[in-house]
Protein backbone atom coordinates (compact mmCIF):
# COMPACT_ATOMS: atom_id res chain seq x y z
CA UNK A 1 0.00 0.00 0.00
CA UNK A 2 1.43 3.44 -0.91
CA UNK A 3 2.86 5.57 1.89
CA UNK A 4 0.36 8.38 1.26
CA UNK A 5 -2.59 5.99 1.50
CA UNK A 6 -1.34 4.62 4.84
CA UNK A 7 -0.91 8.07 6.38
CA UNK A 8 -4.12 9.46 4.95
CA UNK A 9 -6.05 6.49 6.30
CA UNK A 10 -4.54 6.78 9.78
CA UNK A 11 -4.50 10.54 10.22
CA UNK A 12 -6.35 13.82 9.74
CA UNK A 13 -7.20 15.48 6.43
CA UNK A 14 -4.28 16.33 4.17
CA UNK A 15 -3.86 18.66 1.20
CA UNK A 16 -1.98 15.96 -0.71
CA UNK A 17 -3.66 13.74 -3.25
CA UNK A 18 -2.38 10.24 -4.01
CA UNK A 19 -0.63 11.68 -7.04
CA UNK A 20 1.21 14.31 -5.01
CA UNK A 21 2.25 11.68 -2.48
CA UNK A 22 3.54 9.48 -5.31
CA UNK A 23 5.53 12.26 -6.96
CA UNK A 24 7.02 13.42 -3.63
CA UNK A 25 8.10 9.93 -2.54
CA UNK A 26 9.46 9.15 -6.03
CA UNK A 27 11.50 12.39 -6.00
CA UNK A 28 12.81 11.52 -2.53
CA UNK A 29 13.90 8.05 -3.66
CA UNK A 30 15.55 9.54 -6.75
CA UNK A 31 17.54 12.02 -4.64
CA UNK A 32 18.65 9.23 -2.29
CA UNK A 33 19.70 7.12 -5.29
CA UNK A 34 21.75 10.04 -6.62
CA UNK A 35 23.40 10.42 -3.22
CA UNK A 36 24.29 6.72 -3.15
CA UNK A 37 25.83 6.95 -6.63
CA UNK A 38 27.80 10.09 -5.74
CA UNK A 39 29.24 8.47 -2.60
CA UNK A 40 30.08 5.12 -4.22
CA UNK A 41 33.76 6.05 -4.34
CA UNK A 42 35.37 6.93 -1.00
CA UNK A 43 36.62 10.52 -1.04
CA UNK A 44 37.02 13.39 1.37
CA UNK A 45 34.34 16.04 0.91
CA UNK A 46 35.79 19.50 0.31
CA UNK A 47 34.08 22.75 1.21
CA UNK A 48 33.23 23.69 -2.39
CA UNK A 49 31.35 20.44 -2.98
CA UNK A 50 29.57 20.62 0.38
CA UNK A 51 28.47 24.24 -0.16
CA UNK A 52 27.15 23.48 -3.65
CA UNK A 53 24.99 20.60 -2.41
CA UNK A 54 23.86 22.60 0.63
CA UNK A 55 22.64 25.41 -1.64
CA UNK A 56 20.83 22.85 -3.82
CA UNK A 57 19.07 21.33 -0.81
CA UNK A 58 18.13 24.82 0.37
CA UNK A 59 16.65 25.88 -2.98
CA UNK A 60 14.66 22.62 -3.19
CA UNK A 61 12.36 23.27 -0.17
CA UNK A 62 12.03 26.92 -1.19
CA UNK A 63 10.75 25.83 -4.61
CA UNK A 64 8.47 23.24 -3.02
CA UNK A 65 7.10 25.85 -0.62
CA UNK A 66 6.45 28.18 -3.55
CA UNK A 67 4.49 25.39 -5.24
CA UNK A 68 2.43 24.83 -2.09
CA UNK A 69 1.78 28.58 -1.93
CA UNK A 70 0.45 28.71 -5.49
CA UNK A 71 -1.52 25.45 -5.27
CA UNK A 72 -2.97 25.54 -1.74
CA UNK A 73 -2.61 29.08 -0.46
CA UNK A 74 -0.68 31.02 2.16
CA UNK A 75 -1.65 28.99 5.22
CA UNK A 76 -0.32 25.69 3.89
CA UNK A 77 2.90 27.30 2.66
CA UNK A 78 3.53 29.06 5.98
CA UNK A 79 2.93 25.81 7.86
CA UNK A 80 5.45 24.05 5.59
CA UNK A 81 8.12 26.74 5.97
CA UNK A 82 7.62 26.93 9.74
CA UNK A 83 7.84 23.16 10.11
CA UNK A 84 10.93 23.11 7.89
CA UNK A 85 12.69 25.76 10.00
CA UNK A 86 11.86 23.82 13.18
CA UNK A 87 13.09 20.50 11.77
CA UNK A 88 16.23 22.06 10.27
CA UNK A 89 17.17 23.75 13.54
CA UNK A 90 16.76 20.46 15.41
CA UNK A 91 18.80 18.73 12.70
CA UNK A 92 21.74 21.08 13.27
CA UNK A 93 21.89 19.84 16.86
CA UNK A 94 21.79 16.29 15.50
CA UNK A 95 24.84 17.07 13.36
CA UNK A 96 26.86 17.85 16.46
CA UNK A 97 26.09 14.40 17.89
CA UNK A 98 26.94 12.82 14.53
CA UNK A 99 30.30 14.61 14.62
CA UNK A 100 31.01 13.15 18.06
CA UNK A 101 30.02 9.66 16.88
CA UNK A 102 32.24 9.81 13.78
CA UNK A 103 35.13 11.00 15.94
CA UNK A 104 34.54 8.31 18.58
CA UNK A 105 34.54 5.57 15.93
CA UNK A 106 37.55 7.14 14.18
CA UNK A 107 35.67 7.01 10.87
CA UNK A 108 38.05 7.96 8.02
CA UNK A 109 37.19 11.27 6.35
CA UNK A 110 36.52 9.56 3.01
CA UNK A 111 33.91 7.25 4.60
CA UNK A 112 32.11 9.87 6.72
CA UNK A 113 29.61 10.85 4.04
CA UNK A 114 28.53 7.22 3.48
CA UNK A 115 27.95 6.72 7.22
CA UNK A 116 25.89 9.91 7.30
CA UNK A 117 23.92 8.80 4.23
CA UNK A 118 23.03 5.47 5.86
CA UNK A 119 22.01 7.38 8.98
CA UNK A 120 19.79 9.72 6.97
CA UNK A 121 18.07 6.80 5.20
CA UNK A 122 17.45 5.17 8.57
CA UNK A 123 16.14 8.45 9.95
CA UNK A 124 13.70 8.80 7.06
CA UNK A 125 12.33 5.31 7.68
CA UNK A 126 11.92 6.07 11.38
CA UNK A 127 10.23 9.38 10.62
CA UNK A 128 7.63 7.62 8.44
CA UNK A 129 6.81 5.27 11.34
CA UNK A 130 6.58 8.09 13.89
CA UNK A 131 4.56 10.31 11.54
CA UNK A 132 2.04 7.52 10.93
CA UNK A 133 1.76 6.88 14.68
CA UNK A 134 1.36 10.60 15.32
CA UNK A 135 -1.33 10.92 12.66
CA UNK A 136 -3.23 7.96 14.17
CA UNK A 137 -2.96 9.53 17.65
CA UNK A 138 -4.33 12.87 16.41
CA UNK A 139 -7.18 11.09 14.68
CA UNK A 140 -8.14 9.27 17.90
CA UNK A 141 -8.73 12.46 19.90
CA UNK A 142 -7.52 15.87 21.06
CA UNK A 143 -5.65 14.24 23.97
CA UNK A 144 -2.76 13.69 21.52
CA UNK A 145 -2.09 17.45 21.46
CA UNK A 146 -1.73 17.42 25.25
CA UNK A 147 0.57 14.38 25.06
CA UNK A 148 2.78 15.89 22.34
CA UNK A 149 2.90 19.20 24.19
CA UNK A 150 3.95 17.49 27.43
CA UNK A 151 6.69 15.53 25.60
CA UNK A 152 8.11 18.72 24.11
CA UNK A 153 8.01 20.66 27.40
CA UNK A 154 9.78 17.81 29.25
CA UNK A 155 12.34 17.51 26.44
CA UNK A 156 12.92 21.27 26.51
CA UNK A 157 13.58 21.16 30.26
CA UNK A 158 16.09 18.34 29.76
CA UNK A 159 17.88 20.13 26.91
CA UNK A 160 18.02 23.39 28.88
CA UNK A 161 19.34 21.65 31.99
CA UNK A 162 22.17 20.07 30.00
CA UNK A 163 22.90 23.37 28.25
CA UNK A 164 23.09 25.29 31.56
CA UNK A 165 25.50 22.71 32.99
CA UNK A 166 27.88 23.49 30.16
CA UNK A 167 30.98 21.45 29.50
CA UNK A 168 31.79 19.43 26.41
CA UNK A 169 29.29 16.87 25.27
CA UNK A 170 30.65 13.36 25.04
CA UNK A 171 29.51 10.09 23.53
CA UNK A 172 30.34 6.84 25.32
CA UNK A 173 30.31 4.20 22.59
CA UNK A 174 30.71 1.26 24.96
CA UNK A 175 27.60 2.26 26.91
CA UNK A 176 25.33 2.23 23.84
CA UNK A 177 23.09 -0.83 24.03
CA UNK A 178 22.76 -1.16 20.26
CA UNK A 179 26.53 -1.28 19.80
CA UNK A 180 27.02 -3.72 22.69
CA UNK A 181 24.32 -5.99 21.27
CA UNK A 182 25.99 -6.01 17.85
CA UNK A 183 29.41 -6.82 19.32
CA UNK A 184 27.93 -9.63 21.39
CA UNK A 185 26.73 -11.56 18.33
CA UNK A 186 29.21 -10.55 15.63
CA UNK A 187 33.01 -10.07 15.83
CA UNK A 188 34.28 -6.66 14.75
CA UNK A 189 37.52 -6.19 12.82
CA UNK A 190 40.17 -3.82 14.07
CA UNK A 191 40.27 -1.68 10.93
CA UNK A 192 38.06 -0.26 8.20
CA UNK A 193 37.87 -2.00 4.80
CA UNK A 194 36.51 0.77 2.63
CA UNK A 195 32.73 0.61 2.21
CA UNK A 196 32.66 -3.07 3.14
CA UNK A 197 30.46 -3.79 6.15
CA UNK A 198 30.78 -7.60 6.26
CA UNK A 199 34.05 -9.44 5.62
CA UNK A 200 35.41 -12.95 6.08
CA UNK A 201 38.28 -13.12 8.55
CA UNK A 202 39.87 -16.26 9.98
CA UNK A 203 37.33 -18.46 8.24
CA UNK A 204 34.29 -16.73 9.76
CA UNK A 205 32.17 -13.73 9.01
CA UNK A 206 32.89 -10.47 10.80
CA UNK A 207 31.81 -6.85 10.47
CA UNK A 208 34.06 -3.84 10.06
CA UNK A 209 33.87 -0.82 12.42
CA UNK A 210 31.61 0.72 9.76
CA UNK A 211 28.74 -1.48 11.02
CA UNK A 212 28.69 -0.32 14.67
CA UNK A 213 29.16 3.29 13.50
CA UNK A 214 26.05 3.00 11.31
CA UNK A 215 24.14 1.26 14.11
CA UNK A 216 25.09 4.04 16.54
CA UNK A 217 23.92 6.77 14.15
CA UNK A 218 20.68 4.87 13.49
CA UNK A 219 20.03 4.36 17.22
CA UNK A 220 20.64 8.06 17.85
CA UNK A 221 18.07 8.88 15.16
CA UNK A 222 15.41 7.10 17.23
CA UNK A 223 15.96 9.56 20.08
CA UNK A 224 15.86 12.51 17.67
CA UNK A 225 12.57 11.35 16.13
CA UNK A 226 10.83 11.36 19.52
CA UNK A 227 10.98 15.15 19.78
CA UNK A 228 11.25 16.28 16.14
CA UNK A 229 8.03 14.68 14.88
CA UNK A 230 5.81 16.05 17.71
CA UNK A 231 7.50 19.44 17.21
CA UNK A 232 6.42 19.60 13.57
CA UNK A 233 2.95 18.31 14.46
CA UNK A 234 2.85 21.36 16.74
CA UNK A 235 3.00 23.47 13.57
CA UNK A 236 0.70 21.50 11.28
CA UNK A 237 -1.64 18.53 11.64
CA UNK A 238 -1.22 17.54 7.98
CA UNK A 239 0.87 14.31 7.83
CA UNK A 240 2.00 15.15 4.29
CA UNK A 241 3.48 18.47 5.39
CA UNK A 242 5.09 16.80 8.41
CA UNK A 243 6.64 14.19 6.12
CA UNK A 244 7.78 16.79 3.58
CA UNK A 245 9.43 19.02 6.20
CA UNK A 246 11.27 16.03 7.71
CA UNK A 247 12.37 14.75 4.30
CA UNK A 248 13.68 18.11 3.05
CA UNK A 249 15.47 18.82 6.33
CA UNK A 250 17.14 15.39 6.42
CA UNK A 251 18.13 15.30 2.75
CA UNK A 252 20.50 18.23 3.13
CA UNK A 253 22.11 17.00 6.35
CA UNK A 254 25.00 15.13 4.72
CA UNK A 255 26.28 18.18 2.82
CA UNK A 256 25.45 20.57 5.68
CA UNK A 257 27.58 18.48 8.05
CA UNK A 258 30.75 19.23 6.10
CA UNK A 259 29.84 22.93 5.77
CA UNK A 260 29.16 23.40 9.48
CA UNK A 261 31.71 20.92 10.84
CA UNK A 262 34.08 23.68 11.90
CA UNK A 263 31.30 25.99 13.11
CA UNK A 264 29.28 23.48 15.14
CA UNK A 265 31.47 23.81 18.22
CA UNK A 266 31.13 27.61 18.08
CA UNK A 267 27.32 27.54 18.35
CA UNK A 268 27.57 27.24 22.13
CA UNK A 269 24.09 28.65 22.75
CA UNK A 270 22.29 26.49 20.18
CA UNK A 271 20.87 24.11 22.78
CA UNK A 272 19.53 27.05 24.79
CA UNK A 273 17.64 28.20 21.71
CA UNK A 274 16.37 24.71 20.88
CA UNK A 275 15.06 24.36 24.43
CA UNK A 276 13.13 27.62 24.04
CA UNK A 277 11.73 26.50 20.66
CA UNK A 278 10.66 23.08 21.96
CA UNK A 279 9.04 24.63 25.04
CA UNK A 280 7.27 27.24 22.89
CA UNK A 281 5.82 24.62 20.53
CA UNK A 282 4.89 22.44 23.51
CA UNK A 283 2.92 25.33 25.04
CA UNK A 284 1.36 26.00 21.62
CA UNK A 285 0.10 22.40 21.47
CA UNK A 286 -1.26 22.52 25.01
CA UNK A 287 -3.09 25.78 24.26
CA UNK A 288 -4.52 24.20 21.12
CA UNK A 289 -5.80 21.27 23.17
CA UNK A 290 -7.26 23.61 25.80
CA UNK A 291 -8.90 25.77 23.12
CA UNK A 292 -10.86 22.73 21.99
CA UNK A 293 -12.37 22.46 25.48
CA UNK A 294 -12.62 26.13 26.42
CA UNK A 295 -13.08 28.52 23.50
CA UNK A 296 -11.76 31.48 25.52
CA UNK A 297 -8.23 29.96 25.66
CA UNK A 298 -6.10 31.74 23.01
CA UNK A 299 -4.21 29.95 20.25
CA UNK A 300 -0.85 30.91 18.75
CA UNK A 301 -1.04 31.57 14.96
CA UNK A 302 1.42 29.69 12.75
CA UNK A 303 2.84 32.93 11.30
CA UNK A 304 3.58 34.17 14.83
CA UNK A 305 5.25 30.83 15.58
CA UNK A 306 7.52 31.25 12.55
CA UNK A 307 8.50 34.73 13.75
CA UNK A 308 9.32 33.51 17.26
CA UNK A 309 11.38 30.56 15.98
CA UNK A 310 13.39 32.67 13.53
CA UNK A 311 13.99 35.32 16.23
CA UNK A 312 15.22 32.71 18.73
CA UNK A 313 17.59 31.11 16.19
CA UNK A 314 18.97 34.51 15.14
CA UNK A 315 19.49 35.51 18.78
CA UNK A 316 21.38 32.37 19.83
CA UNK A 317 23.53 32.57 16.69
CA UNK A 318 24.53 36.16 17.46
CA UNK A 319 25.18 35.47 21.15
CA UNK A 320 27.24 32.39 20.23
CA UNK A 321 29.42 34.24 17.73
CA UNK A 322 29.94 37.38 19.86
CA UNK A 323 32.41 35.70 22.29
CA UNK A 324 34.37 34.40 19.27
CA UNK A 325 34.67 37.92 17.87
CA UNK A 326 35.81 39.26 21.22
CA UNK A 327 38.43 36.52 21.47
CA UNK A 328 39.76 37.40 18.00
CA UNK A 329 40.00 41.08 18.94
Amino acid sequence: MPLGTVLAASGPDTVASTGLWTVTVAALLLLLAIDIVLTRRPHEVHMREAVAWSVFYLVLPLAFGAYLWSAFGTTVAVEFFTGYVVEKSLSVDNLFVFMLLLTAFAVPAELAQRVLLYGIIGALVLRVVFIALGAAALQSGTWAFLLFGAILVVTAAKVLREAVKGGEQEVDIDSMRSVRLLRRFVPVTGDYRGFRVVVREGGRLAVTPLAPAIVAVFATDIVFAVDSVPAVYGVTEDPFLVFATNAFALLGLRALYFVLKGALTKLRHLNHGLAVILAFIGVKLILHWAHGLWAWVPEIPTLASLGVIVAVLATVTLTSLRPERRAVR
